[in-house]
């Protein structure tokens, strides 16, 4: 069965950085759109950023566009979420996850998830 870890979640200050890994495992790139979510305390969880099977395309929300940067390594099996300038309203559990496809930043029709690593921006 294809898992799903995530990594490099922690206390930044804001305007820090930190860059999320999700290490996939049984898994082609090619077959499915990975997505990243978050789910700050008492708030639905929401998506961040997705990326194509192809790698060819990848949609961010607004909140997000221009801090956050997502990347897939396919000899790594692994994808990517650098995040710069965070902001206190970054704080949230981040989730990668594998589906069918993008809607724009959404992915539609998640498979699999990981178990999520927290993000928190405070001073």
């Amino acid at each position: 069965q294809l898992q799903l870890v995530e990594s490099g979640g922690g206390l930044v200050q804001p305007g820090g950085s930190l860059r999320l890994s999700c290490a996939v495992s049984r898994f082609t790139f090619d077959d499915y759109a990975i997505g990243w979510f978050r789910q700050a305390p008492g708030k639905e969880r929401e998506g961040v950023s997705c990326i194509t099977s192809s790698g060819d395309n990848t949609y961010y929300t607004y909140f997000v566009k221009g801090r956050f940067s997502f990347s897939r390594d396919s000899a790594q099996n692994t994808v990517y979420l650098q995040m710069n300038d965070l902001k206190p309203e970054d704080t949230a559990v981040y989730y990668c996850a594998v589906g069918s496809y993008c809607s724009s930043y959404v992915l539609y029709h998640p498979k699999y998830w990981g178990r999520g690593t927290q993000v928190t921006v405070s001073s």
